[in-house]
């Protein structure tokens, strides 16, 4: 019997070595996935070179950080009683935030599509992922619908590396 289930495991198993070949082919499709995600959401935010789209502050003052409908767990950060903000410097706070977040979302999207400092584009990406999740909208649906994936693809870039069809290894920039 032991000698049957040694066979049987052999022919289930024969192809595993095959599959270290696929590891450059499993990064680039993370890299991708992730990326284009957050390309897209930073593009979103600019209505051209270097000129901010002006919906984007609405959005995160008040779909972000002070929805009609407040999120359990959720950063709120407008005055309750008022559904506003009456600090003018949490608004200028948060407007910054907004714009810095445009610029996140294209620099660290395109880095790691290309590969380029894959591992800290990575990073950057999952600490974003991370805020979003806990600050922004901190639900299941949330993380079950989209941010477990991100930073699963996130996870095996920091982890492997950006793979062999990358400019990190074109340049040498990956130390792995």
């Amino acid at each position: 019997m032991p000698k049957l289930l040694s066979k049987l495991s052999n022919l289930l198993t024969f192809w595993y070595p095959f599959t270290e070949k696929l590891q450059f082919l499993a990064l680039l499709f993370a890299r991708i996935a992730v990326g284009q995600v957050y390309l897209k959401s930073g593009l979103a935010k600019w209505d051209g070179f270097f000129k901010f789209n002006g919906n984007t502050y609405d959005l995160f003052q008040y779909e972000f950080f002070c929805p009609d409908e407040i999120r359990k767990g959720a950063l709120y950060l407008c005055d309750k009683t008022e559904q506003d903000y009456t600090n003018e410097t949490v608004r200028f706070i948060i407007d910054r935030f907004a714009n810095l977040a445009g610029i996140m979302e294209v620099a660290l999207g395109v880095a790691i599509i290309v590969g380029l400092y894959s591992r800290l584009a990575a990073l950057g990406l999952l600490a974003m992922t991370f805020f979003i999740q806990f600050f922004v909208f901190p639900d299941a649906a949330s993380w079950w619908g989209s941010h477990a994936w991100w930073v699963v693809c996130l996870l095996a870039v920091l982890s492997f590396g950006p793979g062999k069809f990358s400019l990190d290894k074109i340049f040498k920039l990956d130390a792995k």
